[in-house]
């Protein structure tokens, strides 16, 4: 091995930092937003849209000014780049977000806590508690979270298979029999939300020491094992709960209820056994991913602030303490902010500025600018639909009566 090259030990543990970010609240939310689409669609997008997402990740990582700036995060990048205006989007984009998947994953681990163990305390206290330990974690950095990557992969990994195998003896097949393709626009900024990790890229590039081969590798196999159990966990959840029933424990009263999947599952399986493990898995999912955005999100600031940010008291407040106060205001915000988060600033950020990156930096004609216009395209509909569902130009719900149809038959 060459000497400066990122040891293969180095490159899977850092890879892990790639799928502990994108294993938080998407993997947990997909199930329940994307569902109503039917299985078909679900696979389809799931596929389509991981690949894009990878795709975008690589699009920066191998742009040299990350190799030649070392410290440098992406708001200054995109102004070197793309310009002033490069750098106000991208400032604008990170704060909706670092802000909304903070504070999504706040409200998503205490409503796993509440709703599948019961306990008796408010959503808030739950949040607060929950709070104080998982940002304990993201405080300390690159180091800590590339080996504590590693122990909350490992446990999240075990917790997974046990849950998966606890699932297969319910599977009915429910979401094999209909297809929904108007709904499925719908589910498009949760698609986006769920495969994004491109935050933590300038952490991954400093950690593997911009060796270009390591990163390619990394972000690869992260995403990659990302995907895998992504779309394991959507066809089992999709396979198991109806999408309506009597008792309410089914996929559109989750969706109705800003529920992670685990929660109506949990109702639906019955066993201390299984609530046990879900929950676990979904904290463990939630904090591995809170960990590497937290340690994303205090960079960022670092970055925006210059001088300012040598302060680190300050850029930790700033960083944590708007999450806690809107999480603990809004405890229902689950869905709705990761939402949010994928149409108005995944979708900008990492699908339309490296799109805009490939045209700009691509011969007239060549297949480089070509590929920049489908990327700008693509994540533009994912752009318009959520402002067109946060404005109220359109509302898209399941559809019950066509679902009720096709489980009866």
């Amino acid at each position: 091995m060459a000497q400066g090259t990122p040891s293969t030990g180095k490159v899977v543990t850092t890879s892990l930092i790639v799928t502990g970010n994108m294993l938080g609240a998407g993997i947990l939310a997909l199930p329940i937003d994307l569902g109503p689409a039917g299985l078909l669609p679900a696979a389809l997008g799931l596929l389509g849209i991981w690949a894009l997402m990878t795709c975008n990740a690589l699009i920066i990582a191998r742009q040299p000014f990350l190799a030649q700036n070392r410290d440098a995060d992406l708001p200054t990048f995109f102004e070197v780049v793309l310009g002033p205006v490069g750098k106000w989007v991208s400032v604008a984009a990170n704060l909706v977000i670092f802000y909304g998947l903070l504070t999504a994953y706040l409200a998503g681990a205490a409503s796993v806590l509440v709703g599948s163990l019961g306990l008796d305390v408010p959503g808030w206290a739950a949040l607060v508690g929950y709070f104080c330990v998982a940002t304990l974690f993201a405080s300390f950095g690159d180091a800590v979270l590339r080996k504590g990557a590693t122990v909350f992969m490992t446990i999240m990994w075990l917790l997974f298979a046990a849950m998966v195998v606890m699932v297969l003896p319910h599977f009915e097949g429910h979401g094999v029999r209909g297809i929904d393709l108007v709904f499925f626009t719908s589910a498009l900024p949760i698609l986006v939300v769920a495969f994004n990790f491109h935050n933590v890229i300038p952490t991954v590039c400093r950690v593997l020491g911009h060796d270009r081969k390591s990163i390619t590798r990394a972000i690869w196999l992260g995403s990659g094992l990302g995907m895998v159990m992504t779309f394991i966990w959507t066809l089992a959840v999709l396979m198991t709960l109806p999408m309506e029933s009597a008792n309410s424990v089914d996929i559109v009263s989750a969706f109705s209820h800003n529920e992670p999947a685990t929660v109506p599952l949990g109702r639906l399986i019955a066993t201390r056994a299984f609530v046990d493990v879900s929950v676990a898995f979904a904290v463990v999912a939630m904090t591995t991913a809170y960990m590497a955005t937290g340690v994303a999100m205090l960079s960022f600031l670092r970055d925006v602030a210059g001088r300012l940010g040598k302060n680190r008291l300050a850029v930790w407040l700033v960083a944590f303490v708007p999450p806690l106060a809107v999480g603990a205001l809004y405890p229902d915000i689950f869905i709705d902010a990761l939402n949010v988060v994928g149409g108005l600033g995944v979708g900008s950020l990492f699908g339309i500025l490296p799109g805009l990156l490939l045209i700009r930096q691509g011969e007239p004609g060549s297949r480089k600018r070509l590929a920049g216009w489908v990327i700008v395209c693509v994540f533009s509909l994912v752009l318009l639909v959520e402002l067109a569902q946060m404005t109220g130009l359109v509302h898209i719900t399941p559809d019950i009566e066509y679902w009720n149809a096709r489980q009866g038959q």
